[in-house]
């Protein structure tokens, strides 16, 4: 099969022929129709400091996916051949104080898809058979594929209900913006977005952001000042900070109003110092860190979301065959796009 691979130790990935999976007992193989870049895949690509301390070459990256099984292991009783699956990317251990008390999501000893395990940026794909989710036929290969970041957004944006409440999102990256939409389609009264690009800005307005604030020519105090005045003087029921940026940290708990939450989902490069009494304790918030999806609560809750009309198709802005894939690591450096999805 056609795989990309990172072959050794440096920037870039190499596309060539792999050997095809075959499936241990309760595993299936699964012909990859579509799948999605994502900032880990990013880092590396770039071959950067974490990606050096994480990656083992040679391995085939990639973990957001959508396809159609065509194979299935002797002891495999959940999915069948011809069946569309989506994949969870988190490979956890079931014996764990976390996996055996319903947190899952944060099992000690998990393995990813495209890291620890070769991933889904190839033509066919190997994975255990209980990490798979059926997925409806209707929804399109663009979409199904993106099941797994969509996730992120879900548990970042309704860890607490958002029915009637105001929110702001910082940064409308993918996950951001899919925040937004999960935000929007669950009853949000005002949806407020800052990021430094307008190009992405445009997206959180398509996907239906009331107010957008370009934080490249606002200071972090006009930003608040603005999310003020929005708001009545309150402040926001809640604040998705998605982006990891220092001054957006910030921004997030100066701008939420007493009593609210905060969600912390983007990743900073370094440490952060926060002014704990005045930030955090005398306003009395709750803060949710959000990694990965609670398994499988959240990929039920968003099935419920695409019933309901949950609109992502301006998020997918760019679809390229796999072997383009540089292109598509192009676009998430230059910031010009949405989600990326590869055909294999």
């Amino acid at each position: 099969m056609r795989a990309l691979v990172k072959t050794s130790a440096q920037p870039g990935l190499t596309l060539t022929t792999w050997p095809d999976p075959t499936p241990a007992t309760v595993d299936v193989v699964i012909r990859v129709k579509a799948t999605s870049l994502c900032g880990t895949d990013a880092h590396i690509y770039k071959w950067d400091e974490w990606a050096q301390s994480r990656v083992h070459p040679p391995r085939i990256i990639g973990h957001e996916l959508c396809g159609e099984v065509v194979e299935t292991g002797s002891e495999v009783t959940l999915v069948k051949k011809g069946d569309y699956v989506a994949a969870e990317s988190h490979l956890t251990c079931g014996t764990c104080f976390q996996c055996r008390t319903g947190q899952a999501h944060v099992c000690k000893s998990y393995r990813i898809l495209g890291i620890d395990r070769d991933g889904s940026f190839a033509e066919y794909v190997s994975l255990p058979q209980n990490v798979l989710w059926k997925t409806p036929h209707d929804i399109p290969l663009e979409h199904a594929c993106v099941q797994e970041p969509l996730g992120n957004a879900v548990d970042a944006a309704l860890a607490e209900g958002v029915a009637g409440r105001t929110l702001l999102i910082t940064g409308c990256g993918p996950t951001g913006l899919f925040a937004a939409a999960v935000a929007r389609t669950s009853g949000a009264a005002t949806i407020i977005a800052s990021d430094v690009s307008e190009y992405r800005l445009d997206l959180a307005r398509q996907v239906g952001v009331d107010h957008v604030l370009n934080a490249k020519t606002e200071t972090a105090e006009s930003l608040a000042e603005t999310v003020r005045t929005i708001t009545a003087g309150e402040g926001v029921d809640a604040a998705l900070e998605m982006s990891g940026d220092p001054t957006a940290l910030h921004h997030v708990f100066r701008a939420v109003k007493n009593g609210g939450r905060v969600t912390l989902f983007g990743i900073p490069t370094g440490s952060v110092c926060f002014d704990l009494p005045n930030e955090i304790i005398f306003k009395g918030i709750r803060v949710y860190g959000v990694t990965g999806r609670r398994l499988f609560s959240t990929w039920y809750r968003l099935a419920g979301l695409f019933k309901a009309g949950l609109n992502i198709k301006p998020i997918i802005t760019h679809t390229l065959p796999m072997t383009d894939f540089a292109k598509g690591f192009d676009l998430i450096k230059s910031g010009q796009c949405g989600k990326v999805v590869l055909f294999p």
